[in-house]
């Protein structure tokens, strides 16, 4: 038998709280209090607001008023962050609660008051986390990387539709050249928009290692580009060009707001050193680390340990026991920006030559690749973790040989053995030169 543990939970009542669910023009506010004469009954109002800055305001004095000391909302969409951000600066403490947490008990009916009287009794009995949401320097530098991620898949796509057009045209210009929008192929490409149609001209428009490939350039130019096909790849073209421009000022935007990022303390100027410490993961260039500082934040007192913030990120194995049975369930869902980007971090990782890159190699031989390629995110974000945490600290690569080297030669050698004689060989052994 366990020893019996004691549980205080004082701490976790809340006296006055107030619970909104929120909607798109709406908010449904539920608010519960100390009854003034009977003690251990509490008062219950619950009322509509509208979702405009001014009736938000008035709902902040109102809830100051009446001494409520927390208010939680659901996380719906983007409709909580005007009740988030104004609640904020009216001084209440305000809790955004994912929606899989507050699920109403089954069988129950479901309206917006029921939902928001519900919400209301799970926050004043402590039965609530809150998640993570960052202060408003770091969240306006998420904006930012957010909406650079969106134009780069976007460009991306308009990439493909060009090779598509000229898949289309039969010119097989992407089977010799890696790169169709580097300086040969959009030299070749601005050629074959503007009227040109000769291979061997197009062909001579290679520079640099390219030039090998001139008689295969020639046939892959061999093809029906017509003024049709023109029109259409000089219309993607200007809006790759734009799309790249667009990604640009967003770097020069992001790269100033990292600048005057505050710390933990509050002091300025640790963004582009933590971005650098940051660079040197294998894996992570300086776009993946301003992600992740966009992501994460330059806090990481809000993740206690390195295995809080795996959690967070969903990078951590879930067990489900019921009775004899223990099984694993998939890790959910996560931030997926975060995820996103760690995914593209531990594959560039697993090419390199490094303990990441060691690391996937044997992970991947008995778990497959998706499950290798998680166990390298994981490991990569715990790392990130320590060298958010401590200011200090370096990255220092462990070497691509590192679990090698803390193999014991005696043992693996009687162990290779002892595999040897039970296949049936006899073996001598005779030390080298």
């Amino acid at each position: 038998m366990t020893e019996p543990e004691e549980i205080s939970t004082s701490e976790d009542l809340v006296d006055r709280v107030a619970a909104i669910d929120v909607a798109k023009a709406t908010g449904m506010v539920c608010m519960r209090l100390p009854h003034a004469s009977r003690p251990g009954r509490r008062v219950q109002e619950v009322w509509n607001v509208a979702a405009t800055t001014n009736a938000i305001l008035e709902l902040g004095d109102r809830l100051v008023c009446q001494g409520v000391t927390r208010v939680v909302m659901e996380s719906t969409g983007s409709y909580w962050k005007p009740f988030f951000v104004l609640l904020e600066a009216r001084g209440l403490e305000c809790w955004l609660v994912n929606a899989r947490d507050v699920k109403n008990v089954p069988g129950r009916p479901k309206t917006d008051r029921l939902d928001a009287v519900w919400l209301a009794k799970l926050t004043e009995r402590g039965m609530l986390r809150p998640s993570f949401v960052p202060p408003k320097p770091v969240r306006q530098l998420r904006d930012l990387t957010r909406t650079r991620t969106v134009l780069l898949q976007e460009r991306t796509r308009h990439k493909q539709r060009i090779e598509k057009i000229l898949e289309d045209a039969q010119i097989k210009l992407s089977t010799v050249v890696t790169d169709i929008f580097g300086v040969s192929g959009r030299a070749m490409l601005e050629a074959l928009i503007a009227g040109e149609r000769n291979p061997r001209t197009l062909a001579e428009l290679s520079r640099g290692r390219m030039n090998a490939k001139r008689p295969r350039l020639i046939e892959a130019f061999t093809g029906g580009f017509e003024d049709h096909h023109g029109f259409l790849c000089r219309t993607l073209l200007d809006t790759v060009d734009h799309l790249t421009a667009q990604v640009d000022r967003l770097t020069e935007r992001i790269t100033a707001a990292i600048e005057g990022l505050p710390g933990p303390d509050g002091e300025p100027g640790l963004g582009p050193s933590l971005v650098q410490r940051l660079d040197a993961i294998p894996g992570i260039g300086p776009t993946a680390a301003q992600i992740l500082l966009a992501e994460l934040g330059p806090d990481m007192r809000v993740f206690p340990t390195a295995d809080h913030l795996a959690a967070w990120a969903k990078l951590t194995p879930r067990t489900v026991q019921s009775g004899a049975s223990n099984a694993s369930r998939p890790t959910g869902k996560g931030n997926p920006w975060l995820k996103g980007a760690l995914g593209e971090i531990a594959l560039a990782a697993s090419h390199s030559d490094s303990f990441l890159g060691a690391r996937y190699k044997r992970l991947v031989k008995r778990r497959g690749k998706p499950k290798a390629l998680v166990a390298v995110a994981r490991s990569i974000l715990v790392i990130v973790w320590h060298l958010t945490n401590d200011p200090d600290a370096v990255y220092t690569d462990l070497g691509a040989d590192y679990h090698q080297r803390l193999i014991d030669p005696a043992r693996r050698t009687r162990d290779l053995v002892r595999q040897l004689k039970a296949l049936g060989h006899d073996v001598t052994l005779a030390p080298t030169a």
